[in-house]
């Protein structure tokens, strides 16, 4: 495996080679400042694993604007179906990567799986992508919908100020960073109740749906199938937007190393994990046409807010509280996870060694969380994110079902690999060839925001080859950056772990 790095690493001899034993070097004479064992400790248990994946797909969609299905199939019948179907296949996704989280014992996500796979290149790619474009623009999105449905209460008469938003938003990705560079424990505990919030949030949605259903109120339920003919571009946008509501039920395996007994948790916490948002969803959508109309969905800005107005009266303005409750833990789910696919990729030698580095005290892979900082706020207040999301939205099904196709190649590649869980084959082969699929309808059906994306994603083709392969940089640039790392250790107190993980 290619292991060159983009800066000076332990093994190529620099002044960090020797101080991987949790030491913190001091500017002067080099002398280690503090001893003690440094390493991301397993904190992350059954059930904070469930509140991990959990927490991170339960977003903003489902409350505020689940009509992307809806619109696409034309009826309130194939609408359902096709929110069970895409759980079902969101599930099927999760066990490919229960199996590849239990027999590559690496934190890192698809970044780890495709390197393990398929090699150095198309790993960095995948990595170069989420860093500089996808992460921070996702997590911008994520955040306005935090900082605008926070504000909801103060503002119901009159239009929140976009610059209001913003900055409340900035606050919220901050202390985000902050709560996840500070404890593991506390991050972790924060994303249980926040994982708790957001299940209440659906249950006041279902309860009062069901009680409807019992009381008779069904008629948006007759001809179910009858209503706009779904086209044949219709359905495979139908599902793509499907999919999207499940994403995140890969960010557990961004963290593999920090769990507890991943052979057992991590499969458990997967599935117990997806059969509750799976079945929560198309709950929630049934409770909605028991109140709304299909035509009246479609129209609503805030789906949840009208559905409680119409049943709740005042308790209604509790709803954008628990949207944004929802939107942050999203936000605190997201960077912890993927914050370790930085640090794991830094670790190969594929970002700055700093970036591999862990706080002598707190145990917290402080670089790796913070780097998202700057980037985020740069989107946040100057980017066209949604434009962004858009280039870039192929490229996260392109990667994805790489790693489950690189599933299928490993069983050949390397059949004696332990595998304590296994899935049946045709479970990750019906799975990438969907993911493939719905990168192939993007290039046909939006061509022009694809390619683009396209073409963004394949700068990190000469990154890989400038940063990574050419190691004939000039002695006086080694120099500074081993400087430079040397400044942000004693800045940050970070140290490089005293032994790295083994798969």
């Amino acid at each position: 495996m290619l292991r060159k790095a983009a800066v000076t690493t332990v093994s190529n001899g620099s002044y960090l080679q020797g101080e991987s034993n949790g030491r913190l070097p001091t500017m002067d004479s080099g002398q280690p400042a503090q001893e003690g064992k440094v390493v991301l400790k397993k904190k992350v248990t059954l059930l904070r694993g469930i509140s991990i994946i959990i927490g991170t797909i339960i977003g903003a969609g489902i409350f505020i604007s689940p009509k992307g299905i809806l619109k696409n199939t034309g009826s309130v019948g194939m609408s359902l179906i096709l929110w069970t179907a895409c759980g079902i296949l969101s599930l099927f996704g999760a066990l490919c990567y229960a199996e590849l989280g239990t027999c590559i014992k690496k934190s890192g996500g698809h970044y780890t799986y495709i390197l393990e796979a398929f090699g150095p290149l198309p790993a960095f790619v995948r990595m170069w992508v989420e860093l500089l474009v996808i992460r921070p623009a996702a997590t911008a999105v994520i955040s306005l919908a935090f900082g605008r449905y926070i504000l909801e209460p103060f503002f119901m008469h009159c239009e929140i100020p976009e610059l209001a938003i913003k900055l409340i938003t900035a606050v919220g990705i901050t202390l985000v960073m902050v709560l996840n560079s500070t404890s593991v424990s506390w991050s972790a505990r924060i994303q249980i109740f926040l994982t708790f919030c957001k299940l209440v949030a659906i249950l006041i949605i279902i309860v009062p749906g069901v009680i409807q259903l019992i009381k008779g109120e069904t008629q948006h339920f007759k001809n179910a199938f009858a209503g706009n003919d779904a086209s044949v571009m219709g359905l495979p946008l139908a599902f793509y937007s499907g999919m999207y509501a499940y994403s995140g039920w890969f960010y557990l395996n961004f963290v593999t190393e920090e769990v507890e007994n991943p052979e057992k948790n991590i499969p458990l916490a997967i599935c117990i994990s997806m059969i509750i948002v799976t079945v929560g969803y198309v709950l929630t959508n049934v409770a909605y046409f028991t109140t709304i109309s299909a035509g009246e969905l479609l129209l609503s800005k805030a789906v949840a807010v009208t559905f409680a107005e119409r049943l709740m009266g005042d308790f209604s303005l509790a709803v954008p509280v628990l949207v944004a409750l929802s939107c942050f833990g999203s936000m605190n789910g997201g960077i912890f996870a993927v914050s370790r696919m930085f640090f794991v990729a830094s670790r190969e030698g594929h970002l700055p060694e700093i970036l591999s580095m862990i706080h002598v005290r707190k145990h917290t892979p402080l670089p790796a969380v913070i780097v998202l900082h700057p980037l985020t706020m740069i989107m946040l207040f100057n980017g066209d994110l949604y434009s962004l999301l858009n280039f870039l939205s192929f490229a996260r099904w392109l990667f994805i079902g790489l790693a489950v196709a690189g599933l299928i190649y490993l069983r050949y590649k390397r059949p004696d690999m332990p595998r304590p869980f296994k899935v049946p084959l045709f479970i990750p082969a019906l799975f990438s060839f969907t993911c493939l699929f719905m990168v192939a309808l993007s290039l046909y059906s939006d061509p022009v925001n694809t390619g683009i994306g396209f073409v963004i994603t394949l700068t990190g083709v000469p990154a890989y080859y400038l940063f990574i392969v050419w190691d004939k940089k000039p002695k006086w640039f080694r120099k500074l950056l081993d400087r430079v790392t040397e400044i942000l250790q004693i800045l940050l107190e970070v140290v490089p772990p005293e032994e790295d993980q083994k798969s």
